[in-house]
């Protein structure tokens, strides 16, 4: 079970500062929906796999990372295949692929401490403008990253206890527990960071 998003290592991406991450996830973002060509959509997608398979993590580690997210991908495709031309399905799964491959890149090779310094100094000046609390954006952000590998976990062991008493594994029967679990922690987590005056309103 996972038990962070990162992964240490000395690789280039490693040693790449958080803003230049965020830059290249940002651009890659506008330029895979402003391209409608497999010819340059498909290396993308390559150059993205060989990305995040160079960061040191073992296949069944990095395929944990983000099949479930590919297994939505591809149901959405079908579902779209239905609507749109093949053609086009197969833009969208390579632009959707690519992204996810990218963020999973950038949250495998960055801290949750340097992620939350970076938002931090990011949203500074709309701070300054009355329209932001930055401390309070990159908490959140840090929160989420943080227990995202807690949620698989819970997602795992709900689906083992399903399996070990004979009962269906279905998404909808794991669904319920899982949201319930989650809201729970979720505040507990809350009322820990108000008793601690972390947040300021």
């Amino acid at each position: 079970m996972l038990t962070s998003l990162h992964v240490e290592g000395e690789t280039w991406f490693h040693r790449l500062a958080v803003r230049p991450k965020l830059i290249l996830l940002l651009v890659a973002s506008l330029l895979l929906f402003v391209v409608s060509s497999l010819w340059i959509l498909v290396p993308a997608l390559l150059l993205a796999t060989a990305l995040y398979l160079s960061l040191g993590m073992t296949l069944r580690d990095a395929w944990s990372r983000v099949g479930f997210v590919f297994f939505t991908i591809v149901f959405l495709a079908l579902v779209n295949l239905l609507l749109i031309p093949p053609s086009e399905v197969a833009m969208m799964v390579a632009r959707l692929m690519t992204l996810v491959l990218l963020a999973a890149a950038i949250t495998a090779t960055t801290t949750i401490d340097a992620f939350m310094d970076e938002i931090t100094l990011l949203l500074a000046p709309f701070e300054r403008m009355g329209l932001v609390r930055a401390a309070d954006v990159s908490l959140a952000l840090g929160l989420v990253l943080r227990f995202v590998p807690d949620i698989f976990s819970r997602y795992q062991a709900i689906r083992e206890a399903h399996m070990a008493r004979g009962l269906p594994v279905r998404i909808l029967t794991i669904l319920g527990p899982l949201i319930i679990l989650t809201l729970k922690d979720a505040d507990m987590i809350a009322t820990a960071i108000d008793a601690r005056g972390f947040r300021r309103h």
